[in-house]
């Protein structure tokens, strides 16, 4: 249970409730992070537009590599309910079963070409406290692993909003 109230679907701003009501056709429930950034209509804009670029729009990245992103960053940040939502959505987006296992074991146990686990190393690291320590040498390692320089900050933007979503999570009890 959140430590706040979340916002009902009656409460929400008209506009908002337009994008919950397609969301409850095709799913049956709003998540509750749904209903916590639906409390601010800026906030839940600025979310749902990061969403609609980042994630669900075809990008630089391949849906497979920005799921995995998700989930590696929504475990190291211990974000339990962002680990099981994104569990099914890289099944809907096409990865196996075993695919999705592999990712949750962690970087080394993933079945994928060595250029990709030096970019989920990268996010990682770059999701972390220190990430400020970071210099040239780092972006130039993923750059020599394949990724060109509009890929890798789209990566870090990924990386960037799973820590926001992470933390509005963990801070309310989302899915606890």
């Amino acid at each position: 249970m959140a430590y706040i109230k979340l916002c009902s679907l009656e409460e929400m701003d008209p506009e908002i409730q337009v994008k919950a009501k397609e969301i409850l056709e095709k799913t049956g429930k709003l998540g509750e992070i749904f209903e916590l950034i639906a409390l601010n209509k800026d906030i839940y804009n600025a979310t749902d537009n990061m969403v609609q670029s980042y994630l669900l729009k075809e990008t630089l990245l391949p849906y497979s590599t920005k799921e995995r992103i998700a989930l590696l960053i929504s475990i190291d940040n211990g974000c339990k309910m962002c680990v099981d939502v994104h569990k099914n959505i890289a099944k809907m987006l096409g990865m196996s079963e075993e695919q999705v296992e592999e990712v949750l074991k962690g970087v080394d146990a993933i079945h994928c070409e060595e250029g990709e686990k030096a970019l989920l190393r990268f996010c990682i690291r770059s999701s972390q406290k220190d990430s400020h320590k970071m210099m040239q040498d780092d972006v130039d390692a993923i750059k020599e692993a394949g990724y060109s320089e509009a890929q890798i900050p789209e990566a870090v933007a990924i990386t960037g909003y799973f820590n926001y979503i992470n933390t509005l999570s963990n801070v309310f009890g989302l899915g606890k």
